[in-house]
């Protein structure tokens, strides 16, 4: 399955020209689901990629930043006749935040499901789940971890060979648990693989819920709203400073750490000098920068720019 990161937005509470509000997609084989979905997020899909037909949508929280874009976004859909059913995902209070908003996005042709996830609810989809978790950002902030299903081990077709399998079902039937005349599963097939993993933070302070869920995993996209000597006022705020946000990112283990929600006052490379001095592996994203994570045996995930325009 192909899986990858594209960045629609990655500013904080305020926009900039080269920045949009807070939005995430992710592509996973086959599937297209959005994280957050701020002022604006479908033109800067329709200026990228495109603005796909979404297979869900994640909010983190009920900040302006994180879902105004999520009316003109439905009322799209609605216009280019969507029929296939829509999912919207949230921490308690989604349910009355879309009762507030019936009024400007009226009736929808297609079905939307509105769901509010309890904490460390599991949503599954075919191959994966994407579970929510607390994290510190006043009342009912998720962050969410997607969790790809392990792999069967790999199959060694010399092994199997040599030890007098023959070519075809069988093989089939080994990768199946099978023991095919004689020759056990375990001598030919390697131990499981474990599948990826990416987490995505929302707005936080932080919170040990991350280094949980993020262990080892391929990518945490974790906020980064102020630099060290901002510290207090990320304390106030629940915000995370670029410093933390990388030693989340070294507690954690992952390989790579992406840092968004950047504020206004820094330039990018000031957050990943801080961070990189904590966690080597950092990347800053523009928005229309994507992050590709291959299978492990294929290579680590790394940051992948647009192609200019011609």
């Amino acid at each position: 399955m192909d899986l990858s990161l594209f960045f629609a937005g990655t500013a904080g509470s305020v926009p900039t020209p080269r920045r949009g509000l807070p939005a995430l997609l992710l592509r996973a084989g086959g599937d297209r689901i959005l994280f957050d979905c701020g002022e604006g997020t479908q033109q800067q899909l329709l200026r990228s990629v495109g603005l796909p037909e979404l297979d869900a949508i994640f909010l983190t929280h009920f900040h302006l930043d994180h879902w105004l874009g999520i009316v003109g976004m439905l009322k799209t859909f609605d216009l280019r006749a969507r029929e296939r059913t829509l999912d919207v995902y949230g921490p308690p209070g989604l349910r009355g935040l879309f009762h507030t908003l019936k009024p400007l996005i009226g009736r929808t042709f297609y079905p939307l499901n509105v769901h509010e996830l309890e904490p460390h609810a599991d949503v599954r989809f075919d191959g994966y789940s994407i579970a929510s978790f607390p994290v510190k950002h006043g009342a009912g902030a998720y962050g969410y971890a997607f969790v790809e299903d392990d792999r069967p081990g790999r199959f060694d077709v010399e092994t199997a060979r040599s030890l007098g399998v023959t070519e075809g079902p069988d093989f089939g039937r080994l990768q199946r648990g099978e023991t095919v005349d004689g020759v056990r599963p375990e001598q030919v097939v390697g131990p499981t693989r474990h599948g990826r993993r990416i987490v995505y933070s929302g707005d936080t302070a932080p919170v040990q819920t991350i280094e949980v869920y993020a262990h080892q995993a391929e990518v945490l996209v974790h906020e980064a709203t102020f630099l060290e000597d901002e510290r207090a006022r990320a304390r106030e705020t629940g915000h995370s400073t670029a410093r933390q946000a990388a030693q989340a990112a070294a507690d954690a283990d992952v390989k790579l750490l992406a840092l968004m929600h950047l504020s206004t006052r820094y330039f990018p490379r000031d957050v990943r000098d801080e961070a990189r001095a904590v966690f080597a592996n950092t990347v800053v994203p523009r928005d229309f920068e994507a992050i590709e994570v291959p299978f492990p045996e294929r290579g680590e995930p790394h940051l992948v720019k647009p192609e200019p325009e011609a």
